[in-house]
């Protein structure tokens, strides 16, 4: 049994397998135990969890949450266990089975292996992204900022020691101060880290960048300047005193268009078909400040509800409907049957002087399981814009949330009872797999779909899309015939897609792909933008068109944009490999290599990957590494070549760019046939 409380919540039993507890509250329960490995106070956490009732009813939910938390727990004593007396109640278990007293024992540690493990556990703060009510959040905060300072700590340490190990330090270190940052801009532990590491790698530049970061994000989040430790390192480097002038502010990046400019009008599509596809609806939010506040209550919901409206993959009730709810106490599974819905959104708003806080989370209408929630904060003097944020962010997690909920609901209904609405839902996670076994699987469920409902332009597509992964992933015996079945599934989308974004996107992602038109895939991409301007996926395959166009700088902006609608999507790794492969284009051959290093640091199974660090790690005469990631890739896929790259790899008609290519594999000792 394994409990994770760094990220968010999650309980595994010892096969892996999700473990859900009843109700939310008695989730946190275990997790507030795992805090506190003494043990509670039965007396305090009546006080901390059930404060509005009597002693005794109290005592009562207590005994209640205890017991449903046993009920889940191996019976043979095993791993994680509760022991408890009249008095005191903790958790008993080896330090393995709870990620948070393993990252705290293995960064008291001395050895580099165990520190960058440490690194590794640490997903994110304690309970990150996980809304907490009031007297909750007050209990919580200091053991989050003990985390957090705990893994500021070790980011620090590791990055003082990346003289010693640097094949295991620096992506561990880089890894912990990135998703730091993520989570705190203004942390400036994180920043120096990030320093010492670019300025041990000989990039003062990228330093210099980092420095600028850390100072815009400490004046814009707590107006202060950075502390003298962070401008000595700088100041070291040039060999000057600690009062060293440091370079201007870098200029922010311009944000992307939010709509492709020529977006393509394809023609008209047949009727929409009835699927089955869930429903979803976004209720009032809570105003948790002033009536002053209402009005801005409102519009985040009205704008959250039009976004997500832009998703085709379920329907939202109308907010007419929504607001019938304004001002109600109503369960959501209540909710649920009167409207007919699967899904619900809901969230709460409050001002803390000049800053407004939102907390969202989409909970499951039948169960009451929260499946997904985030935090958002802006400034009061920037409302309008900090609507838009949220919506565009908000449509972007929920998307996949609800994607997986159904994922996981068609892969638990028997053969029999299968749609084609089902069999793709089954076939997802096997196209997103990074696996060649796994993408097959996906294509013989996909091409069951459309047995089953010949007129369904989205099994067609992503059956496109598979096709083109067995082509440029070096996975097809034979990459000419896979290309062949590619270009059939897109042909058989005529008419039958325009209106859906993740079948335009992945038509699109198929044709820049392997079938040599990026003008066509543009317009497909570029269409399922018009209708959704927050699909992280098709923003994700606009930024490849852009690698294929070598347009590096266009690229990293959609990139971006993608990672931010969608932090957590499980193609987010070959968003970062993208980003790689831009640096690369701008001739920044050790920064693409790293980038591609830290990818292969955390996801081994990518193994496609190592053709790109073996040619930027040969490019920036780092052969050592270049010939190991040749070795790698050969093991994987013994039938590379240069000569395969030619007739499969993506960037092939970018003929300067992949000449360079092409030395840099000629270097790392690719063979030639």
């Amino acid at each position: 049994m394994r409990l994770r409380i760094l990220g968010g919540l999650d309980l595994r039993s010892p096969h892996g397998e999700p473990v859900r507890l009843p109700t939310r509250k008695t989730a946190l329960l275990l997790a507030a135990l795992a805090l506190v490995p003494r043990g509670l106070r039965r007396e305090a956490l009546c006080a901390l969890f059930w404060l509005d009732r009597g002693e005794q009813q109290a005592r009562s939910s207590l005994r209640q949450a205890l017991t449903a938390i046993r009920a889940v727990l191996p019976e043979d004593g095993a791993g994680v266990q509760l022991e408890s007396d009249l008095e005191t109640v903790r958790l008993a278990a080896p330090a393995e089975e709870v990620d948070l007293w393993r990252f705290e024992a293995l960064a008291e540690s001395g050895e580099a292996a165990r520190l960058a493990a440490a690194a590794a556990l640490y997903q994110g703060d304690v309970l990150a992204g996980i809304a907490l009510p009031e007297p909750l959040e007050q209990w919580f905060a200091p053991y989050q900022r003990a985390a957090r300072g705990k893994a500021l700590a070790l980011a620090e340490r590791l990055s003082h020691l990346v003289g010693t190990e640097p094949a295991i330090i620096v992506p561990a270190s880089q890894f912990l101060a990135e998703r730091l940052l993520a989570a705190d801009p203004a942390a400036e532990e994180a920043h120096r880290a990030l320093i010492r590491l670019h300025l041990h790698q000989g990039r003062t530049n990228a330093a210099l960048r980092q420095f600028e970061l850390c100072r815009e994000a400490l004046r814009r989040e707590l107006d202060v300047e950075p502390e003298p430790e962070t401008v000595a390192l700088l100041a070291a480097d040039r060999g000057q005193g600690a009062a060293a002038p440091v370079a201007a502010p870098l200029a922010a990046r311009p944000a992307p268009d939010t709509l492709p400019s020529g977006a393509a009008t394809l023609p008209a599509s047949l009727p929409a078909r009835d699927r089955g596809q869930p429903a979803i609806i976004v209720l009032p939010f809570d105003n948790l400040s002033g009536e002053q506040d209402e009005y801005f209550v409102d519009g985040v919901v009205e704008e959250i509800t039009a976004a997500v409206s832009r998703v085709r993959d379920f329907f939202v009730i109308a907010r007419q409907s929504a607001f019938t709810y304004k001002g109600r106490f109503v369960d959501v599974r209540e909710v649920g049957r009167e409207l007919g819905v699967h899904y619900v959104v809901e969230g709460t708003v409050r001002r803390g002087g000049e800053r407004l806080r939102i907390s969202v989370q989409l909970v499951d209408a039948g169960t009451r399981a929260q499946l997904w929630s985030e935090r958002y904060e802006g400034a009061v003097n920037d409302v309008f814009a900090f609507q838009d944020r949220i919506a565009a962010q908000v449509a972007g997690a929920i998307h996949p949330a609800v994607r997986n909920a159904e994922i996981a609901l068609a892969t638990r209904k028997p053969p029999e009872s299968l749609r084609a609405y089902d069999l793709v839902l089954r076939a997802y996670p096997r196209i997103w797999s990074q696996n060649g076994q796994l993408n097959a699987e996906a294509i013989a469920l996909l091409e069951s779909a459309i047995e089953a409902d010949p007129h369904y332009g989205r099994a067609h597509a992503l059956l496109a899309w598979c096709h083109s992964q067995d082509v440029v992933y070096l996975w097809s015996s034979d990459p000419e015939a896979s290309r062949q079945a590619a270009s059939r599934a897109t042909d058989a989308t005529a008419g039958l897609i325009d209106d859906d974004p993740v079948a335009l996107a992945a038509v699109g992602a198929a044709i820049s792909q392997c079938l040599e038109d990026l003008p066509r895939a543009s317009a497909c991409i570029e269409s399922a933008l018009a209708l959704d301007p927050n699909n992280a996926w098709a923003w994700a395959r606009y930024a490849w068109v852009a690698i294929y166009r070598v347009e590096p700088d266009e690229a990293i902006s959609r990139f971006e944009r993608s990672l931010a609608l969608s932090p957590l999507d499980p193609l987010a790794v070959n968003l970062h490999i993208g980003i790689a492969v831009a640096h690369s284009q701008k001739g920044e051959y050790v920064q693409a290599a790293r980038l591609i290093r830290d990818v292969l640091y955390r996801h081994p199974n990518v193994t496609w990957a190592y053709r790109l660090l073996a040619f930027t790690a040969a490019l920036g005469d780092d052969l050592p590494t270049a010939r190991e990631a040749v070795q790698k890739l050969l093991a994987a896929h013994p039938n590379a070549s240069i000569a395969l790259m030619r007739r499969c790899h993506p960037s092939r008609h970018s003929s300067d760019m992949f000449e360079r290519m092409i030395e840099g594999w000629r270097l790392a000792g690719l063979p030639e046939t």
